[in-house]
């Protein structure tokens, strides 16, 4: 280095040094440490959620364009029958449980129907004759899962509330598929699986 290169960077320190104002021990420390977490946040972290959250974005955007449910018209026929269906199925009450289940069994068909008889009448109607069980259901929400031609599969979500006796009544939420099959001109259910 040359005596005018010392000079200049000599110069250059104590300027710099002049420009730094006093600290205490230990606070450049400080300073350096939120200056690196700052750092941090701004050019790793913020960009990261920026990131995950456009990528979370694209893809509900790209689920909600890829999948079609039908709810209208035609379409929506076995919605309409499945959810009217589960409700006469799972509703009953305790003086009439006999004659509620056999006609909601209408609305059934194929080997479900078989399975559904032989529920009510070896378990079902009995136990609520027996204990005074009487259940009121509704469906706040059902939708197709899949269609084709004469059969449908429905997604509903079941809200049920039971009451044993006397006691106080119980409410539960539960979900399942029903498998839909068009019989004439009539939308039945054909399975009923719940999950």
């Amino acid at each position: 280095m040359t005596v005018h290169e010392e000079i200049q960077a000599d110069i250059v320190s104590d300027v710099a040094a002049e420009e730094r104002p006093e600290t205490q021990p230990g606070q450049d420390a400080v300073s350096a440490s939120r200056r690196g977490r700052s750092a941090i946040i701004a050019y790793v972290i913020l960009p990261v959620l920026v990131l995950a959250a456009a990528l979370g974005v694209s893809f509900l955007k790209w689920q909600s364009d890829s999948v079609s449910v039908p709810t209208g018209g035609a379409a929506g026929e076995p919605v309409v029958a499945a959810t009217e269906g589960v409700v006469a199925m799972l509703s009953y009450r305790a003086d009439h449980v006999e004659q509620d289940l056999t006609a909601a069994s209408r609305r059934m068909t194929g080997d479900f129907l078989g399975e559904y008889t032989t529920l009510i009448n070896d378990v079902v109607i009995p136990g609520a004759q027996e204990q005074r069980i009487s259940a009121s259901t509704t469906v706040p929400a059902a939708a197709v899962i899949s269609a084709d031609g004469d059969r449908a599969r429905v997604l509903v979500y079941i809200n049920q509330t039971t009451t044993v006796g006397t006691e106080a009544p119980t409410d539960t939420q539960s979900s399942a598929h029903v498998d839909m099959q068009k019989v004439g001109d009539r939308w039945l259910i054909a399975g009923f699986e719940p999950i």
